[in-house]
């Protein structure tokens, strides 16, 4: 069993290192910059260190998955964050849960599939434009793809969310 715990105030220094070493505490998605050491979030901890981090946004209905990272993968922690965030969005009213990913993230895509996510949208180039605001983008991302498209997915949460 995975303790899944939610984010709190003694626990930013950790969150803020854990997410500079995973890529950085800025996110771009949609055309948004998040700070993501100032959303709410989801942490596991094993040996008093950050194994895994799940932080979100809630806006109306929506329950968006900004960052999702685990210390190591196939460990169960991602699925264990995942599950614990449907179950929050849930408990929280929303309508769907949804995150955006970027085209490289092969292995992302299949975790996020085999839980229930679905492909609901592509932008073309998105990836290019965030990099306009955050140049430390790699421009070779996940088995040598070039990280360009902003790929959204989305596990609806309501029989009326199924049909969007």
């Amino acid at each position: 069993m995975i303790d899944v715990r939610p984010i709190g105030p003694d626990d930013r220094r950790a969150v803020a290192q854990f997410l500079t070493l995973n890529g950085g505490t800025t996110v771009i998605g949609h055309g948004v910059t998040y700070d993501a050491t100032a959303l709410p979030g989801l942490i596991v901890e094993r040996v008093g260190e950050i194994d895994g981090l799940l932080t979100y946004d809630v806006q109306g209905d929506d329950f968006e998955v900004v960052t999702l990272h685990a210390a190591e993968r196939r460990t169960g922690v991602g699925t264990a964050l995942l599950s614990a965030a449907i179950e929050l969005a849930r408990k929280a009213g929303a309508k769907r849960l949804w995150l955006i990913t970027t085209n490289d993230n092969v292995d992302a895509l299949r975790f996020y599939q085999r839980r229930g996510l679905r492909i609901i949208g592509v932008a073309p180039g998105a990836v290019d434009e965030s990099r306009k605001v955050k140049p430390t983008i790699p421009e070779t991302g996940d088995y040598g793809i070039p990280p360009r498209d902003e790929l959204t997915l989305e596990l609806p949460l309501s029989p009326e969310a199924s049909g969007r």
